[in-house]
């Protein structure tokens, strides 16, 4: 059975020169011709929605393209787009929220958590049966998302300082009354009735601000993982779902076999585990879902991986997804990356990099407008193609 995927990012958009954040996402959109891409609360912000693909190959063309298409936009205005869950550079302004009603209503609410909602994520959809297989399925996905958190974490920055945190945005993101984990429901008339009675309540205004780490699509019969940071190398983004179409795909199957619960309700810890995979990243320990202790981040994800290896095989996936993540861990988070660009050079070098990776380059050190070179354009055709055939011999340096 073909279990269908797609993915939507968020990009920042940047001035070339100084690397701030700028509220110019309209003028990049107006450069646009196609639909898929989109504002979101702050003008500084992008969308780009992908189409449903069946193969991961497929997904990253798809990706890959519309970064293509962003850049392009963008340069054309002295600007860039980054996707990553923060950038260094930014001010605070309520004044730059995007001209829509339910988006003013949003900076009015909620105040300086919208003021401050300068953050990006990645999210992925995944085909399910009905809405109460999506619904149960979040108990069975829910343990296992930290550790997709930490694959993506790409925000150690804010406001021009190291936050200690390879995913500052996670922290950011939880300030919302509905983020986090999503906890058990019985079914779909369950799980819609809490979402109802948070709407009844005032706390929030549609079931769009329900921001859990996974939740049922309220359009498509999909499942949507939300815990992620955008992520400068669309690599990651495809490992991301690999992993992820894997979990929703077992877990369907664990509900089709039996009628009792498949979860014991208890996610409390989960919270927890999440914020230790936003402090760590790759370069620490996560919780291991298996045993809810501290385990190496590069043991807990490949535990992961191979623990999926039936779901990621029966979805043509599991050479891919070997190869990036062994090619992951080797190169560490983007945090590190970034981080590490930041220590040899200072904060512009970073956001040099975030460029780079976001356009499928690498950094090339800043110099006058008149002479820097443009970063190196995503590769296409048969882009994942090379990670298959070193997975077959193991690591992909």
């Amino acid at each position: 059975m073909t279990v269908r995927i797609g993915a939507e990012e968020e990009f920042h958009v940047l001035d070339v020169e100084s690397g701030r954040l700028v509220p110019r996402a309209r003028a990049v959109l107006d450069r646009l011709d196609r639909p898929g891409f989109t504002t979101e609360l702050q003008q500084s912000v992008v969308e780009s929605n992908s189409q449903v693909h069946d193969s991961l190959d497929d997904l990253y063309a798809d990706l890959a393209g519309a970064r293509r298409r962003l850049d392009t936009a963008a340069s054309s205005l002295g600007l860039a787009v980054v996707a990553a869950g923060t950038v260094p550079l930014a001010r605070l302004t309520p004044r730059d929220v995007t001209a829509d009603a339910r988006y003013r209503h949003m900076a009015d609410e909620y105040r300086k958590v919208a003021d401050e909602q300068l953050i990006c994520s990645a999210q992925v959809h995944v085909d399910v049966p009905d809405r109460d297989t999506a619904v149960r399925a979040m108990c069975l996905v829910s343990p296992w998302l930290p550790p997709l958190l930490a694959l993506s974490a790409s925000s150690p920055f804010w406001l021009g300082a190291d936050t200690g945190y390879a995913s500052w945005r996670t922290m950011l993101w939880q300030r919302w009354p509905t983020a986090g984990p999503a906890g058990c429901h019985a079914g779909a008339a369950e799980y819609d009735a809490a979402v109802e009675e948070l709407i009844g309540s005032g706390v929030i205004s549609d079931a769009g601000m329900v921001y859990h780490d996974v939740r049922p699509s309220a359009h498509q019969r999909t499942l949507e993982l939300r815990i992620c940071d955008a992520c400068p190398r669309v690599e990651t983004v495809v490992l991301v779902a690999g992993l992820f179409r894997a979990l929703v795909r077992e877990a369907c199957e664990r509900l089709a076999d039996r009628d009792g619960p498949v979860c014991d309700g208890r996610h409390d810890w989960l919270r927890a585990a999440t914020w230790r995979a936003a402090r760590s990243g790759l370069e620490g320990h996560l919780v291991d879902p298996g045993t809810r202790r501290a385990a190496p981040a590069a043991e807990v994800l490949r535990g992961m991986r191979d623990r999926l290896r039936p779901a990621l095989e029966a979805s043509g996936d599991w050479d891919t997804v070997h190869g990036l993540l062994e090619q992951a861990l080797s190169a560490g988070s983007a945090a590190h990356r970034l981080r590490r660009a930041a220590a040899a050079e200072d904060l512009l070098a970073s956001v040099d990099l975030m460029v780079a990776e976001t356009r499928g380059g690498r950094a090339v050190r800043r110099r006058t407008p008149a002479t820097r070179p443009a970063a190196a354009p995503v590769a296409s055709g048969g882009p994942l193609s090379y990670l298959r055939s070193a997975a077959a011999g193991g690591a992909v340096g």
